[in-house]
């Protein structure tokens, strides 16, 4: 019996007849065959690295060769194993994440973390929660140099030296062949290396060991989620006609809405998939935002009145069958009787996740030949890894980074001269370098949809580093429609990193200077606030300003 496959049913409105003209012509430039064949003039003339040879996602939900050893991998690593911890960033920790939120841990199977933040307290609060001599740690890095996924391997590292004399036992590599995480791996003896394909890039990897392995160690089954994806792979294969192509349909409605204005697709998903946002909103920021272009995703927008949303939007309501939240209905019939574009996804079971990656994946891939991108690079995302690395160093960073603190008695006038730069079609991006599950996390919440109903634009919540590897790229490369507030705080008690001349600290404030700096080289409007005290009092007082009104 062949597995289900999600629902998509779609209700365009004034987008309808672009769709409809964008999918024929790509019938009659045969696109589908030359996707699958690797043909880069879908998205450039000329043969340019990160292209072809990022194409390798294609062909992952036919690849059966690992799933073996996963699986037997998982089952002999729950004896001794309470509890896993996955230190990575980006697209190396996104997938597990989702996986974790969306399946839960099975009977039996150990409790994942993802730790994807340099923050001391976050730091803090994993390493307070485990017992290192029962805790496996999954270090994930696709090019093996990521300096916040090694930064933390070297602290737990130190951590699991204390109680046990073969630390290695409690570490796996998930990484290329050949990268430098390999040889550490290697040298100092890791329990076991996964190697990863070199040609699938991160956010496209959740179908190899960067995915799989986490989710195997929590009871996921990863051939069920394999399987569903391999069903969406034929439905988006080359053979398929292009009006049937699930993910090439997806494609045109996000390309096409992206020309007509509507270049924020703001993604509403129930609470048994909601972790789905946040990997997709990777997906979609890190793969077309770029060349001053670029679709920005809008995931954990609380809904609104339909009234509360500008002519800027394009929505997907996801959602597992029987999930749907009450009010849904009137929401979906408001937005469309205002003319909103709208897609609906159903999941009839949560195996169906896999499949809906594989699909958004097309999806995001040939929409980026519509806006004339290479969506397989993220050539902005160097820019604030150097000046970070120039601010850590002695000489530090050339210029100023301009900031006030919340206690500032000129704090409400410089968020006054902040909002009064925010016009129609813009959105905000809340880039907070705060621990992500900390005691300002709700203040930070409510925000998103303050600010959405006061100044009638989308609000994105990014947390640093994490967000870097994620949305930064839109934020630095796509068009320039953001307004940034940049959230910074002083940890009380800052954590030292072992083998390295600096702390998680130094790392972070690093990190938010180098961001700080990129955005305003590329004439990004941006306010920097430095929060005193204790954060969430510093957000609320925030919130109170901002939502005072536009003259704030």
């Amino acid at each position: 019996m062949m597995p289900d496959l999600p629902t998509h049913s779609f209700a365009l409105g004034s987008l309808t007849n672009r769709v409809h003209d964008r999918l024929a012509a790509w019938a009659e430039q045969n696109y589908a065959v030359r996707m699958w064949d690797r043909d880069h003039t879908l998205w450039s003339a000329e043969d340019i690295p990160d292209l072809t040879n990022r194409l390798g996602w294609l062909r992952l939900p036919y690849d059966t060769e690992q799933l073996s050893a996963i699986r037997a991998f998982a089952e002999e690593a729950r004896a001794g194993t309470d509890k896993v911890v996955l230190l990575g960033m980006g697209g190396s920790s996104m997938a597990p994440e989702v996986f974790a939120t969306t399946f839960g841990t099975a009977p039996g199977h150990p409790l994942l973390t993802v730790l994807d933040s340099t923050h001391p307290e976050a730091v803090r609060a994993v390493s307070a929660g485990i017992d290192p001599a029962r805790t496996l740690f999954l270090v994930a890095s696709k090019s093996g140099g990521t300096i916040e996924t090694l930064s933390l391997f070297r602290y737990f590292w130190a951590m699991v030296g204390g109680v046990r004399d073969r630390p290695g036992d409690r570490f796996v590599a998930l990484t290329d062949p050949g990268s430098g995480l390999e040889a550490l791996a290697r040298e100092r003896r890791f329990r076991r290396v996964f190697a990863t394909p070199p040609e699938v890039g991160g956010r496209y990897s959740a179908l190899t060991p960067f995915g799989l392995v986490p989710a195997a160690l929590i009871g996921v089954d990863i051939e069920s989620l394999r399987a569903r994806a391999a069903v969406m792979a034929d439905e988006c294969g080359p053979d398929r006609p292009v009006a049937a192509n699930r993910g090439l349909r997806m494609g045109a409605v996000m390309g096409e809405s992206a020309l007509a204005g509507r270049d924020k697709i703001t993604y509403i998903c129930s609470p048994a998939v909601a972790g789905f946002g946040a990997w997709v909103e990777q997906l979609v920021a890190e793969s077309t935002g770029k060349n001053d272009t670029g679709i920005v995703p809008v995931a954990g927008e609380p809904l609104g009145d339909p009234e509360s949303y500008g002519e800027d939007r394009l929505f997907v309501f996801m959602a597992l069958e029987g999930d749907e939240p009450s009010e849904w209905e009137a929401a979906q019939a408001g937005l469309r009787r205002l003319g909103h574009p709208m897609v609906e996804v159903t999941l009839h079971h949560l195996d169906e996740l896999g499949a809906e990656m594989f699909r958004s994946e097309m999806a995001v891939a040939s929409a980026g030949s519509i806006l004339g991108i290479n969506p397989f690079n993220q050539p902005d995302v160097q820019v604030a890894k150097d000046l970070a690395r120039q601010a850590m160093s002695p000489e530090g960073l050339e210029g100023s980074v301009a900031e006030i603190s919340s206690d500032s008695a000129r704090l409400a006038g410089a968020l006054a001269d902040w909002a009064a730069m925010i016009e129609p079609g813009d959105y905000i991006g809340i880039h907070a370098y705060l621990p992500m599950h900390g005691p300002a996390t709700p203040v930070l919440e409510s925000l998103v949809p303050l600010l959405r109903d006061r100044y009638g634009v989308a609000v994105t919540l990014g947390y640093g580093p994490r967000f870097l590897h994620s949305t930064g790229q839109l934020h630095k490369g796509g068009a320039n429609s953001g307004v940034f507030l940049q959230l910074v705080d002083s940890p009380g008690l800052d954590i030292d990193v072992p083998e390295a001349d600096f702390s998680f600290g130094e790392l972070l404030e690093g990190q938010a200077a180098g961001d700080y700096q990129a955005l305003c080289g590329r004439d990004r409007r941006v306010l920097r606030v430095r929060l005193t005290g204790d954060p969430r009092s510093a957000v609320e007082t925030l919130a109170g300003l901002l939502g005072a009104g536009r003259g704030a």
